[in-house]
């Protein structure tokens, strides 16, 4: 399952993707940038995938 989350900060918008593995819950890749962008998603799930 994967979520992208919008965090408001004093200097703008983080926004957060983050990847759970359904089975065990646990959150199994992640990343955060500045930006909205397709590499967010894709860093979150390389790293993922190196898990």
């Amino acid at each position: 399952m994967a979520d992208i989350t919008y965090i408001p900060t004093d200097e703008g918008w983080v926004y957060l993707a983050s990847l759970m593995d359904l089975y065990s819950r646990k959150i199994v890749g992640w990343h955060a940038d500045a930006q909205m962008k397709k590499e967010l998603c894709i860093t979150a799930l390389e790293k993922a995938f190196k898990r």
